[in-house]
C-alpha cells in the first residue's frame, strides 16, 4: 500500500507567495524564463531555471547552473523570503482554471514505493534530463519542484480535505496567467495521521506529470543510501515532494507535434502517402481542424488546415497503447513517412502543449521554423491508468496536464 508522510515544508513568507511561486522548469525555455522573472528577484525561476542569472551562452547542464540554483535557494532562506515549518505538515493545494477546480495534497512520497512500482509510470525518461534533475536535487539538497501524482478517488480522503478547506487558507492568489492558487496548511497531528492511514489503503499512485523529477528523486535516494553507512531508512532522502490529486478532478489536454521537414518529400507526395492510411480533408481554419474525437487529427501545412481520419484497419482497438492517437500518428506518419526515429531523441520533432492553442502550431509553421504540425485529441485519465496498470508505456509526450503546479509554494529539504 502507498506510504506518505508530512514534511517540514520550506515555503514563502505569506505576503510573498504570489511573487515567489513560478511556473515549473519544463514549461518555459530559458529566454521565456528570463522575461518572466525580469524585475522580480523573488521569482522561484531563479532556483528552477537558474541559468537565467548566468551568461546567455552557458551550457544549461554546466555545473555553474546547479551551483547558482543552490546559491539562490540559500539566499531566499537567508533573507527570510522562504521559511521552514518547525513540524511536519501536509498542505492542501487548490487550483482553479476556467471554472475547473482540483484539490491536491502536498506530501512526501516514498522512494521505496517508486522503486517497488507502487508509484506507477506511463512514460520513459531521457537520460540527459534524468542527469539534469538529479544534479539539481544533489546541489540544492532539495526537491524544488513537486511530482504530480494521481490516485483513484477516495471518499474518506475527500471528506478530510473538505474539512480543511473550510478554514482560512495560508495563500490565495491569482497568477498572471489567470490561474488561481490556494494553499492550506495542515499542522494538526490527528488529521495528518488520518490521511497517512487512509493512503495506506490505496494500492497504487500514478505519475501524471514529473517522470524525470520522480526518477531523479529515486536516484538521489539510492546514491545517498549507498554513501551512508549508518542509513536507517528514516532519512529525508528516502522521500520526495509530491502533490496527490484524485483522478476524477484532473484535466488532460492535447499534446501536439511539429516537425521541421517532410523528409525529402514534396507536399503532394507527402499527402499522397498519408492518404493511404487516413482520409485527408482540407478545412477552412483551425477551429474546424481541432480534433473532437479520438482517431482524428488536425494537420497544418503551407497555411492550410486538414482533418485526418485514421482508417480503422491501421490500429488494434483492443490494444491500450496501439489504439492511442499518439501511437497511430507515430506508427503511420511520423516514423514511416517523415522518418522520425526515436521521439525521445530526434531533434526534427518538437512538442507543443495544447494550452498554447492551435495558433501556436500555425505560428511555428508560418515562421519557417517547422514545416508541418499535427493537433491531437487528448487522452483520458482512464487510458493513462489502464496503461500504467498493464505495465505498458505511452509514447513520449502523450499527456499535458493543466493547470501546472507552481514551483516554490512548498519545497522539500533532504536534510
Amino acid at each position: 500500500m502507498v506510504k506518505i508522510k508530512g514534511l517540514k515544508g520550506i515555503r514563502p513568507k505569506q505576503d510573498l507567495a504570489d511573487k515567489i511561486a513560478s511556473r515549473p522548469y519544463d514549461v518555459l525555455n530559458s529566454e521565456e524564463a528570463r522575461v518572466e522573472a525580469k524585475g522580480n528577484p523573488y521569482s522561484f525561476l531563479h532556483v528552477v531555471k537558474s541559468e537565467i542569472d548566468l551568461p546567455g551562452d552557458i551550457d544549461h547542464y554546466d555545473e555553474q547552473v546547479y551551483l547558482k540554483a543552490a546559491e539562490n535557494l540559500q539566499t531566499m532562506l537567508q533573507k527570510s523570503w522562504l521559511i521552514q515549518d518547525e513540524n511536519d505538515c501536509i498542505y492542501v493545494y487548490r487550483q482553479i482554471i476556467d471554472g475547473h477546480e482540483q484539490y491536491g495534497l502536498v506530501v512526501d512520497a516514498s522512494v521505496n514505493d517508486y522503486i517497488a512500482g507502487k508509484i506507477k509510470i506511463h512514460e520513459l525518461t531521457r537520460e540527459l534530463k534524468e542527469k539534469d534533475r538529479t544534479n539539481h536535487v544533489k546541489y540544492t539538497n532539495a526537491n524544488t519542484g513537486p511530482v504530480f501524482l494521481t490516485y483513484n478517488a477516495d471518499e474518506t480522503i475527500d471528506q478530510l480535505v473538505e474539512k480543511v478547506v473550510n478554514e482560512k487558507p495560508e495563500y490565495d492568489f491569482t497568477a498572471d496567467d489567470g490561474i488561481r492558487h490556494t494553499v492550506w496548511v495542515i499542522s494538526d497531528a490527528d488529521t495528518i495521521q488520518s490521511l497517512i492511514t487512509q493512503f495506506d489503503q490505496i494500492p497504487f499512485t500514478y505519475v501524471a506529470d514529473g517522470h524525470h523529477r520522480s526518477k531523479s528523486a529515486a536516484m538521489v535516494g539510492e546514491i545517498r543510501r549507498k554513501a551512508n553507512p549508518d542509513h536507517t531508512g528514516d532519512e529525508e532522502y528516502n522521500w520526495f515532494l509530491a502533490v496527490l490529486f484524485p483522478h476524477n478532478q484532473l484535466n488532460i489536454i492535447d499534446y501536439n507535434r511539429v516537425v521541421t521537414d517532410l523528409n525529402g518529400l514534396s507536399e503532394q507526395e507527402f499527402i499522397r502517402k498519408i492518404a493511404e492510411k487516413f482520409t485527408v480533408t482540407p478545412v477552412c481554419c483551425k477551429g474546424s481542424a481541432k480534433p473532437k474525437n479520438t482517431n482524428t487529427f488536425g494537420m497544418y501545412l503551407s497555411q492550410q488546415w486538414y482533418v485526418l481520419k485514421a482508417k480503422p484497419e491501421i490500429f488494434d482497438k483492443a490494444d491500450p497503447v496501439d489504439s492511442l492517437d499518439v501511437s497511430i500518428l507515430t506508427k503511420n506518419i511520423l516514423q514511416p513517412v517523415l522518418g522520425i526515429g526515436d521521439l525521445r531523441k530526434d531533434e526534427r520533432i518538437d512538442f507543443v502543449g495544447g494550452i498554447r492553442g492551435l495558433g501556436e502550431l500555425e505560428k511555428r509553421v508560418d515562421s519557417g521554423e517547422m514545416v508541418v504540425a499535427f493537433a491531437l485529441f487528448p487522452v483520458s485519465i482512464k487510458q493513462l491508468m489502464a496503461i500504467a496498470d498493464a505495465g505498458k508505456i505511452m509514447p513520449p509526450k502523450t499527456t499535458w496536464f493543466e493547470p501546472k503546479l507552481r514551483s516554490g509554494l512548498v519545497v522539500h529539504s533532504l536534510e
